[in-house]
């Protein structure tokens, strides 16, 4: 009778030797092609042991934007009740958000956003109406916005030129030309024909101004009296966000911070 013994594997002399593998692999794939992901997961697989304690916890699922979020820990407890709550060191009031107002996708979050961009760049994605705070890492702040309607949407690179709290708004002459209802609610001031600073002003809270060189885009990032419009096609090319939201970016975003503005689907599809 003859036995077939199985030859136990041996351990590789080198243990970088696969890494190595995997490395070349991958540049001659290219580093954004399914296959050479999967050939990383194939060769790069670690021999090391689970560090002691780990009780195999499941990696936190993806969101529905292929990201893993998790609530921005911003408060003292790190919950959104405390996030969004009342603000009493303003000149005006700033009433706690009401969450059942804005869908939980759209609430400030730490999330993993790899980017080339430095820290520091605000990234406007108006297709999936978030704004990023780049913070370096791999990581940054998500905003969730509302964005351009159809025939509003822009795209490119611009800077926050200045900021202001509690601005004025002056809104272009065409918006007024097209709803005089709104000259009501306007009078003569310092620069023009506005509205001044408030709780029923549509700027909100905070607006950073983006211009591009020594040209003002009159596009603004701004807060907005109409939180649950948040997370949809709404305005006529600003980028609103909920009070608390403007009130955070304004404070971490300083003067002369590049912007990138992703073009929308819409726009992208014009010739």
């Amino acid at each position: 009778m003859t036995i077939l013994l199985r030859q136990r594997p041996r351990r590789p002399r080198f243990p970088c030797a696969r890494m190595i593998l995997c490395i070349a692999a991958i540049a001659a794939l290219g580093t954004e092609s399914a296959t050479a992901q999967n050939c990383f997961l194939f060769f790069c697989q670690s021999d090391s042991q689970p560090p002691p304690g780990w009780q195999g916890r499941p990696v936190p699922e993806p969101d529905r934007q292929g990201e893993l979020g998790r609530p921005f820990s911003g408060g003292p407890d790190g919950s959104y009740s405390t996030i969004y709550a009342e603000g009493n060191n303003e000149p005006f009031p700033v009433p706690a958000l009401r969450l059942s107002d804005v869908d939980p996708t759209y609430l400030r979050k730490s999330v993993y956003y790899p980017t080339a961009e430095p820290p520091g760049t605000i990234v406007i994605d108006p297709q999936r109406r978030f704004l990023y705070l780049v913070e370096g890492g791999g990581r940054a702040i998500r905003y969730g916005v509302g964005v351009g309607r159809t025939g509003f949407e822009w795209s490119g690179i611009a800077t926050v030129h200045n900021k202001q709290e509690w601005p004025d708004w002056y809104p272009p002459k065409e918006m007024i030309e097209s709803q005089p209802e709104l000259r009501k609610a306007m009078s003569e001031l310092q620069s023009g024909i506005g509205m001044h600073g408030g709780p029923r002003n549509p700027l909100g809270a905070r607006a950073l101004y983006l211009w591009q060189g020594n040209k003002d885009t009159l596009y603004r990032i701004h807060g907005t009296v109409e939180p649950w419009t948040i997370g949809k096609n709404v305005s006529s090319g600003c980028i609103r966000m909920i009070k608390q939201d403007v009130i955070d970016l304004y404070q971490r975003a300083p003067i002369g911070a590049r912007v990138v503005v992703l073009p929308s689907r819409a726009s992208a599809l014009r010739p």
